[in-house]
């Protein structure tokens, strides 16, 4: 009998693909949310989190926000080092180590509660989303003129390439950081935007514009992407064309 499977962010766009194929392949899974789920935990507080990792084997740990997933990691881990888990698996973002925006830096610092908890661990980090960029540009195309900061590129990754991979390594044993995963093509922020655009039929002038600062360096320097990285299957046009009227 396979050991007990904790997925924290088991509701989220991951999650939902993660968990199905967990279950799909014989394993026994219980998903941590703040609401919905098996369990009912909140990471940000650790209220109800050792009740909730107790009895797993294994975490695998996907949810995040927009800030403040450094706490988020260093509370669960706490938990899973109480508990004896014996596998913990963490997803990051490609360049979590080298682009100096705030959101990155909780990234890094989430990796570190991981490898510091004293618990067996694997991580990934991919591409963002196709998801994300969606989201991204959805919002940039309400304007009349699109800003397009020049040099932005992105190799975005599709969630389901991502879910599968997760699923490998947590039935898996702990194996570090494992090889990097992104999408099968880099795409400047114009290409990613005119193909929105074309996909629903719109028309919008595209106005190129120079991002200030370490970040706009870091960018232009291609700090988050991965030549090296595994390659996802799905590309921005079927991603679009799956999701996209």
């Amino acid at each position: 009998m396979t050991s007990l499977i904790l997925v924290t962010g088991g509701t989220g766009t991951l999650g939902r693909l993660v968990v199905p194929l967990l279950r799909a392949g014989g394993h026994q899974v219980r998903v941590l949310g703040r609401r919905g789920g098996d369990v009912t935990a909140d990471l940000r507080t650790g209220e109800g989190v050792q009740a909730a990792v107790d009895g797993a084997g294994t975490v695998l740990h996907l949810a995040g926000g927009a800030k403040d997933d450094d706490v988020l990691a260093r509370n669960l881990t706490r938990a899973a080092a109480r508990a004896g888990v014996r596998h913990l698996v963490h997803i990051s973002v490609i360049g979590a180590d080298r682009v100096p925006l705030t959101w990155f830096r909780y990234q890094r610092d989430a990796e570190q509660a991981v490898m510091d908890s004293g618990v067996p661990w694997t991580m990934l980090r991919a591409a963002q989303f196709h998801d994300l960029v969606l989201k991204a540009v959805t919002q940039l195309a309400k304007l009349p003129v699109v800003p397009v900061p020049g040099g932005l590129r992105f190799q975005p990754v599709d969630a389901r390439d991502v879910a599968a991979r997760l699923a490998d390594l947590t039935a898996g044993p702990p194996s570090g950081l494992a090889p990097e995963l992104a999408g099968p093509k880099v795409y400047g922020m114009g290409e990613l935007v005119r193909g929105y655009l074309e996909a629903r039929g719109r028309r919008r002038p595209l106005l190129p514009v120079r991002m200030p600062g370490k970040a706009g360096r870091a960018y232009r320097a291609g700090e988050n992407l991965s030549p090296e990285a595994d390659l996802g299957k799905r590309t921005w046009e079927e991603f679009l064309a799956e999701r996209v009227r």
